[in-house]
C-alpha cells in the first residue's frame, strides 16, 4: 500500500520560515514527479511547487516562487518545502502529492497519490 506521509507544519509569526517534508513508502517515486498542493478553509486545493524525478526542472505558483523551494532525495523516496518570509495567506493545509506519470504537472488530477495534509498557520 502507497502512503505519503507528511510532517513539520505548525504556528509560525509573519515572516518566518518553515520546512515541510513528505516520505513515500510502498513504492518508490524516483522516477516519477512530486508536488506540493495547499487548501485554504473554504478555497479549492491550489498548486504551489512541483519538481521532475531528477530535479531538473521545478515549478512554482506565481504566489511562493522566489520564497518557497521544492527539493527531494530519491535515495530517501522523499521530497520536501522549504517556505520562507511566510504570510498570512500562506495558511492551509499543505498536501504532498506524487503521480505514476512522467510528466511535471501543476494540475491537481495529474497527481494520483496523495498525502493526508499538514497544517501550516502564519499568524499576524
Amino acid at each position: 500500500q502507497v502512503q505519503l506521509v507528511e510532517s513539520g507544519g505548525g504556528l509560525v509569526q509573519i515572516g518566518d520560515s518553515l520546512r515541510v517534508s513528505c516520505a513515500a513508502s510502498g513504492r518508490t517515486f524516483s522516477r516519477n514527479p512530486m508536488g506540493w498542493f495547499r487548501q485554504a478553509p473554504g478555497k479549492e486545493r491550489e498548486f504551489v511547487a512541483a519538481i521532475s524525478w531528477n530535479s531538473a526542472d521545478a515549478y512554482y505558483a506565481d504566489s511562493v516562487r522566489g520564497r518557497f523551494t521544492i527539493s527531494r532525495d530519491n535515495a530517501k523516496n522523499t521530497v520536501s518545502l522549504q517556505m520562507n518570509s511566510l504570510q498570512p495567506e500562506d495558511t492551509a493545509v499543505y498536501y504532498c502529492a506524487a503521480t505514476s506519470r512522467f510528466l511535471l504537472s501543476t494540475v491537481t488530477t495529474a497527481y494520483n497519490y496523495w498525502g493526508q495534509g499538514t497544517q501550516v498557520s502564519v499568524s499576524s
